[in-house]
C-alpha cells in the first residue's frame, strides 16, 4: 500500500487482555507512521462509533487497523460497529471472530472440516463444585477469552477447588471448556492469508504457557523454526491454514497447537485459532513472518492492505 491513508488504530479497549492491546496497538501505529500514513490511535470505548466519527478533525479514516484483543475487540462487536459504518478493517470479519472467540463452536466446526482437536465439556459456572478432585488432568478455561486469563491446569488428583478457581476469574464468564490436558510441546503457526508461515516451538519459562510467559521478558523462548519431524512440520502448516479457511478467517491468523510425540501424528491437537494475533515484541505471529522474509512494516503493511469490510 503505497497511497498515503488516514489510518485509526484501535487499541487498548475494556478486556482483560487491555495492556497487551496497548503494546500492539502503539507498535502498529508506529509502523504505519514509518510507512507514511496519517494515524490516529483511539482507545476504544462504548461511544466507538462517535470516536471514529471525530477522528480526523471530523473527516474519519481510510482504514481501522483493529489492534485490540480479547472481549469486545476480537469477538465480532468492535467488527460489527466498523462493518455498520462502512470503514474498512484489518483481520478477520464479524463472523469468524465470534466463532473463533467461541472455543466451543469453533472446535465443532474444526472438528467437522476433519481437523483434530481435544473432547471436551462446557460447563457453566454453577456446574463447579467441590467435588472430590478429578481422575485425570485437566485444563479448565473460559469458553470466550485469550491471553491465557482464566485457564487452570488441574493435575490427577488436585485438591484445589475448581469453584474457588474460577471465582477469582475477573470476567464475567458464565461458560468454562473442561478439556483433558495434552501432555507434550506446545507448538503455533502464523497464517497470513492464503499462507501459513512456520512452526514454532515454545518453552515457558514456569510449567505452562501463561499470560505472564507470553508478554513478559524471559517468560518464554520460541525456537522457530521447531526441531520437529518434518511430517509433523507439514500437518501443522496444512492444519492450520484448513482452521483459518474452516472458520471464515481473513487477514492474520495464529493456530496454537499441543504435540503429544509419544503417540505420533495422532498425538497432533488444535487447541485455538487466534484471529487477532498479538504484535508485541514478544509475540510469535511477526517472529514467524520475519522468519519468512516479511518484517514487520511489510507485515503491517500487508495487514492494511488487505482490510476489508465485507466480512
Amino acid at each position: 500500500m503505497s497511497q498515503q491513508k488516514n489510518i485509526v488504530v484501535l487499541l487498548g479497549g475494556w478486556s482483560s487482555e487491555r495492556e497487551v492491546s496497548l503494546v500492539s496497538g502503539k507498535a502498529a501505529a508506529m509502523a504505519l507512521r514509518k510507512l507514511g500514513h496519517k494515524v490516529e490511535e483511539i482507545d476504544a470505548g462504548p461511544d466507538l462509533a462517535l470516536q471514529l466519527k471525530n477522528s480526523f478533525a471530523g473527516a474519519g479514516p481510510d482504514i481501522v487497523f483493529n489492534g485490540l484483543h480479547g472481549l469486545g475487540g476480537e469477538d465480532g462487536v468492535v467488527q460489527g460497529v466498523l462493518e455498520t459504518m462502512r470503514l474498512p478493517y484489518t483481520h478477520s470479519g464479524v463472523a469468524a471472530s465470534a466463532l473463533a472467540m467461541d472455543k466451543t463452536r469453533a472446535k465443532i466446526v474444526l472438528a467437522n472440516a476433519g481437523l483434530p482437536v481435544p473432547q471436551g465439556d462446557i460447563w457453566q459456572r454453577e456446574d463447579f463444585t467441590d467435588a472430590p478432585a478429578m481422575d485425570c488432568a485437566h485444563v479448565i478455561k473460559p469458553n470466550r477469552g485469550g491471553s491465557s486469563f482464566g485457564v487452570y491446569i488441574m493435575g490427577e488428583g488436585d485438591k484445589r477447588s475448581p469453584r474457588k478457581l474460577i471465582a477469582a476469574h475477573e470476567e464475567s464468564d458464565s461458560e468454562f471448556l473442561v478439556e483433558p490436558f495434552i501432555p507434550g510441546r506446545e507448538l503455533t503457526t502464523a497464517v497470513m492469508g492464503e499462507r501459513a508461515l512456520e512452526v514454532t516451538e515454545i518453552f515457558a519459562a514456569n510449567d505452562f504457557y501463561d499470560y505472564e510467559a507470553k508478554y513478559s521478558d524471559g517468560g518464554s523462548r520460541h525456537i522457530v523454526p521447531a526441531n520437529i519431524p518434518e511430517g509433523i512440520r507439514a500437518l501443522c502448516l496444512d492444519y492450520a491454514l484448513r482452521a483459518h479457511k474452516a472458520l471464515g478467517c481473513r487477514g492474520l491468523t495464529r493456530t496454537d497447537f499441543r504435540f503429544d510425540e509419544t503417540q505420533g501424528v495422532a498425538g497432533l491437537y488444535i487447541l485455538e485459532v487466534n484471529t487477532q494475533p498479538g504484535l508485541t515484541p514478544t509475540s510469535l505471529a511477526p517472529e514467524q513472518a520475519a522468519h519468512c522474509g516479511v518484517g514487520f512494516e511489510q507485515l503491517i503493511d500487508w495487514m492494511t492492505g488487505d482490510a476489508s469490510c465485507d466480512g
